[in-house]
């Protein structure tokens, strides 16, 4: 069994991310050398084209805020159903049956494709577009973000923790010159105030 990644470059603000998750892949296969073996290709998906068409707060010079609608002006509508889309359509030409995603409707940014019922309705929608099963696990879906630091401890230990720490990235500004406990970001952005009281929960458990 093989697992293969793949990114996707949208025009994101916080495009640190692609080059940060690349340091997490190659971190991981030194951290957990038991599933290096495993560890497959890396592809990059180029979706700045719908990222123009998606404007938000995540694409574009906007304030974060909530909109009218009462989501948080980061939202980019259907990002996560293209993403699917995009990584289903790969998987079915790499002979992949499963597709994985983080995301998590327990303590999330208030996006609606992060839900449970969307990820579910997806795996529906592609496996009758692709005519065979489509399976979408998401892992993370139930976990709030201090169990999910606790879950990284566990399989990895300190070492994984720190890596995640020093490594990855979620702020929505790109911010890598200022580090917190953990890890780096303005500080005051919706997904750093999510990560950081994920992880304060998590070190006070």
């Amino acid at each position: 069994m093989r697992v293969e990644t793949v990114g996707f470059d949208y025009g994101q603000r916080h495009v640190v991310e692609m080059e940060a998750r690349l340091a997490v892949r190659a971190g991981m296969a030194a951290v957990l050398p038991r599933w290096a073996e495993r560890l497959g290709p890396d592809h990059v998906v180029d979706l700045t084209g719908y990222g123009r068409i998606a404007e938000s707060a995540l694409t574009a010079d906007r304030a974060i805020e909530m909109d009218a609608r009462g989501l948080p002006t980061t939202f980019v509508p259907g990002r996560n159903l293209v993403f699917l889309t995009c990584a289903a359509a790969l998987a079915d030409r790499r002979g992949l049956d499963v597709l994985i995603g983080g995301m998590c409707e327990t303590d999330f940014s208030g996006y609606p494709d992060c839900r449970r019922d969307t990820i579910d309705a997806m795996a529906t929608a592609l496996s009758l577009g692709l005519d065979k099963p489509v399976v979408i696990e998401t892992p993370l879906m139930a976990l709030t973000k201090a169990r999910t630091w606790a879950l990284a401890e566990r399989i990895g230990g300190p070492a994984l923790v720190d890596l995640i720490v020093e490594a990855s990235h979620t702020c929505y500004r790109g911010d890598r010159t200022r580090r917190h406990p953990w890890g780096y970001g303005c500080g005051d952005c919706p997904a750093c105030e999510l990560r950081a009281a994920g992880h304060s929960e998590w070190v006070a458990a």
